[in-house]
């Protein structure tokens, strides 16, 4: 038999656009990610990625540390 660990995240209520939900989930399972790897993952255009990271950051949500993005 094969055992399945589950994990779940919860996305904090101030997150109200679906697509920051999206990045947030992605680097809560990943721990941390570079913009390339957000486009990738996500198949989201760079342009609205970094709107939600700057969102994000002001939110005190995720940190920036070079160009790989975290949560906090």
């Amino acid at each position: 038999m094969i055992s399945q660990a589950t994990q779940t995240h919860t996305v904090p209520t101030s997150l109200q656009s679906p697509r920051a939900k999206l990045v947030y989930l992605f680097l809560s399972t990943h721990g941390t990610a570079s913009i390339n790897e957000l486009q990738d993952g996500l198949n989201m255009k760079k342009i609205s990625l970094y709107s939600i990271l700057k969102t994000l950051q002001k939110q005190d949500i995720i940190s920036k540390d070079g160009d790989r993005y975290t949560l906090v």
